[in-house]
């Protein structure tokens, strides 16, 4: 039974993927500033540079204000997770774009933050999804493959960046 509700699951994702074939969203709520987007930044094939300029603008390194693009794949993982869940929720964004200056203050005080972090290229973001448990988002991350996947129970969020697939 779990076999046929798992595949049925898998099934209605690829489906909602192909119905949103011409068109993909996600929302954003910043944890920091408390500033909140829906972006469309995919429309019949092509990105939107437009749209990805709010992106990067909304997920900007909030401690320094720089401004970084940020990549269209990360989104692009989002909104497939997002599908996936079956969730039009927003992201709780902790953090996305660090600027080289923050990355090093935080890893200075905390011995979580990698020297190297995808986070300085516009590849990372930390997140965790409304009204949906952050250990089973983690999870669904995993299942995706598409990068890395960090599950960071006592703060609550999950790392989710474009790199190698890998785990932590």
């Amino acid at each position: 039974m779990a076999l046929v509700c798992g595949a049925a699951a898998a099934i209605s994702a690829r489906s909602a993927m192909a119905d949103n074939a011409h068109l993909r969203s996600v929302s954003f709520v910043h944890t920091h500033t408390g500033e909140r987007l829906t972006a469309a930044y995919w429309r019949d094939g092509e990105y939107q540079p437009e749209v990805l300029q709010q992106v990067n603008h909304v997920l900007r390194d909030f401690r320094t204000n720089e401004v970084h693009a940020i990549d269209p794949t990360l989104l692009d993982v989002l909104f497939e997770l997002r599908t996936k869940v079956g969730s039009e929720r927003a992201f709780h964004v902790i953090s996305a774009y660090r600027s080289p200056k923050t990355n090093e203050m935080l890893r200075q005080s905390s011995n979580g933050v990698a020297e190297h972090s995808m986070h300085m290229l516009g590849k990372a973001i930390d997140v965790r999804l409304e009204s949906f448990p952050t250990d089973r988002l983690a999870d669904v991350a995993r299942s995706l493959r598409r990068g890395g996947v960090g599950y960071y129970r006592a703060s609550d969020f999950v790392h989710v960046d474009t790199g190698r697939v890998r785990y932590w």
